[in-house]
Order: structure tokens, then C-alpha cells, then sequence
């Protein structure tokens, strides 16, 4: 069945694009993809992202029970409202979602992809038996993305003088929270903002508010392009069940500070790494407008012999460039060529980023 969020109706009246993502309906764009993306960069642009799954842990066993399952280390949430992101590994280090682990007042918070539901929630549950613990599916709460520059004054006019007062004090991946809402400092632009969870109840007047006060409603496209030039992973793009965080650059989310704590994927993780010679993600910048997409080959040599593979391609409105991460072999050369239509176009190869807070650092 396909799902609906709590603005459904709002965004079906100001959008003409609405898609089917995942088993939620949901807006492509508000109207310009470019200028939503853009008022993002030099502004503050708002997303509804209800479509993520929320899944609550309680119990004295959470603790050592998202040790096990997740590669990085809740041990390091010293606060209530403090986040890390992880990924959840199988036995053969795949990943098997990448995902926002929050400590709560009650025990812990999972935020992740609704794409990957069904598959994590019966993960946790094949692994869950012999800890003394509840986890509970939030159907019922909502999540708003704020981001940009101007979000600050944006979210001024729905948060108390106290709580935003607090709010400013908190680091990246920290939160406050008030009652039944938690606004985290995250977010999935390379921008500063922050992720609102709240009741889905309350959601359209936040929206509203936010809206009222210069927040620009933005849909998928933007998010996409977004994430794409801040080097942002998508699942099922970027990784999946076959992809070690070796080969998407996500190693620096797992965790190895404890030598005792042993947690799934954990050997497979350590031995691919001690082996070593695996492809690993890039960034590509293309001289030729001509856009690159997924699963295009890329090759580090004018025979085609060495070559990687595109994991993500768009058009960069902030850089008004081609751009891409591509997964390639080991190598210290500068350039590759992609082959299309029959002609070779040539890209610098960089780190896996190209933006960061509207500067391009590529």
C-alpha cells in the first residue's frame, strides 16, 4: 500500500511532480529543481523526509545490543540527543543500511531508509532474542529537514528562546529535546541545519511556520543533487550488501576503539582491509556538460583497460558542472575518461566531496 505523509496534501496542491519513492508518494520538486537546490545553498530550503523509518529501543539489554549490530559505537553517545552515523553490517562486511543512531531519555533512536524497512527490521529481530530489550516501529512521528545558511532564523519563529539557545551551544550531531520533539543538528546537504522528529500531528503547522518565515519547500530532486555535491551516500547506489564501507567511504564509521567489542561484519571488515587492493569511491569532475549516470564505466587509461564504475552522476548547480562518485581501482592518477554517445570526455579525480557549507572544496 502506498503511504502518504502528514503534508501530503499540501504538497499534492503546490507541486505538479509527485513520484512513487519507496512505497511513499511524495514531491520531485515545488517547481524549479535548480532554484530549490540553489535557495539550499545560499538560503534555507525545507524538505519533508516523514518517509525515513524511526525505530525506538528500551530496555536495560539496548546497549549491548546496538554494540553488536551497529559498526560504530554508541558507547560514544555521552548525552541524551547525542548522534553518530553507522551502518549496519552483514557477516561478510556488506552494508546493509547506513543510518542515524540517536541516545534518547528512554534508550536509543534508529533513523533509516525506508527503502531497506523490511530487510533491517527483520535483521534486528533475527538478532534481538537473547537481549532483554523492546524496539518499537514510530509510525506516528514525523521529520522535517531544515537546512541552509538562514535556518536559524527559520526555525526562530516555532522554537522557544531557550531551546534555540541551546540549540546554538550543541556541535554537529547533537541535539535538543523538548517534550516529543528532537531537533538534531544533522542533515543530508553538506549544508548547516538541522532534522526536526516530531508527532505527525504537529508537522503542518511547523511546516507552515518554517514556510512563512523563508523556508523554500524543496522535493527529492534537489535532496539528490544536494547530497550528490556534498559527497553524501545513497543506499543502493553508493553501497549495499556486497559493498564493505572500505569501497564507499565509510570506513571512518566503523568503529575499532575497543579491541573487545565484537560486533557483526567486524572480521570480514579487518581482513578486507589488512588485504587491501579494493576499489574505493571518488569524486570526478567532468570538462564536458554531458552527465554521467549510474553504472556508466570510467577508465584510468586511454586502452580501457583499467577501469571503475559510476555510482552517482548529475549536473552540479553550485559548480555548474558534470559530476560523480565512481568506485575505481587503486591508483594516484588525476584523471579518467567515460566513454558516451561514442566520445571520450575526461574528468579530474578528487575526493568524494565537492561542496561543503556553499563552499566548493573539490
Amino acid at each position: 500500500m502506498t503511504q502518504k505523509t502528514a503534508l501530503f496534501e499540501t504538497h499534492l496542491a503546490a507541486s505538479g511532480r509527485m513520484i512513487e519513492f519507496n512505497g511513499w508518494t511524495m514531491p520531485i520538486n515545488f517547481g524549479s529543481q535548480i532554484e530549490e537546490h540553489l535557495m539550499v545553498r545560499k538560503g534555507c530550503g525545507i524538505f519533508d523526509v516523514s518517509h525515513m523509518t524511526f525505530l525506538d529501543f528500551k530496555g536495560p539489554g539496548c546497549k549491548s545490543f546496538l554494540r553488536k549490530i551497529l559498526a560504530n559505537d554508541i558507547e560514544n553517545l555521552t548525552e541524551d540527543g547525542d548522534a553518530i552515523y553507522s551502518a549496519i553490517l552483514n557477516e561478510s562486511g556488506g552494508v546493509l543500511d547506513d543510518l542515524i543512531a540517536y541516545r534518547m531519555p528512554f534508550g536509543y533512536r534508529l533513523v533509516i531508509n525506508c527503502a531497506t524497512k523490511e530487510k533491517v527490521i527483520k535483521w534486528i529481530r533475527q538478532h534481538i532474542k537473547e537481549h532483554s530489550l523492546i524496539m518499537t516501529l514510530r509510525e506516528d512521528l514525523a521529520m522535517l529537514a531544515i537546512q541552509g545558511p538562514n535556518y536559524l532564523r527559520v526555525i526562530s519563529q516555532f522554537l522557544s528562546k531557550t531551546l534555540l539557545d541551546e540549540l546554538k551551544n550543541k556541535r554537529a550531531f547533537q541535539s535538543v529535546i523538548e517534550d516529543e520533539m528532537l531537533i538534531s543538528k544533522t542533515g543530508y546537504t553538506g549544508e548547516t541545519g538541522v532534522e526536526v522528529m516530531i508527532p505527525s500531528r504537529e508537522v503542518k503547522n511547523i511546516w507552515l511556520q518554517a514556510v512563512e518565515s523563508g523556508a523554500n519547500p524543496s522535493g527529492l530532486g534537489a535532496r539528490d543533487t544536494l547530497r550528490l555535491e556534498a559527497g553524501m551516500n545513497l543506499y543502493g547506489f553508493e553501497m549495499n550488501d556486497e559493498i564493505s564501507p572500505l569501497e564507499c567511504n565509510m570506513a571512518w564509521t566503523v568503529s575499532l576503539e575497543d579491541k573487545k567489542r565484537e560486533f557483526i561484519g567486524k572480521k570480514s571488515f579487518e581482513l578486507k582491509k589488512e588485504k587491501g587492493g579494493f576499489h574505493t569511491l571518488k569524486g570526478l569532475m567532468f570538462k564536458d556538460r554531458s552527465i554521467v549516470r549510474t553504472d556508466h564505466e570510467v577508465f584510468l587509461d586511454n586502452n580501457k583497460n583499467t577501469k571503475g564504475v559510476v555510482t552517482s552522476g548529475t549536473y552540479s548547480p553550485t559548480l555548474k558542472k558534470s559530476i560523480a562518485l565512481a568506485r575505481i581501482p587503486p591508483s594516484d592518477k588525476r584523471i579518467c575518461f567515460s566513454e558516451l554517445r561514442g566520445k571520450m570526455i575526461e574528468a579530474s579525480i578528487g575526493k568524494p566531496r565537492f561542496v561543503k557549507e556553499g563552499k566548493i572544496i573539490f
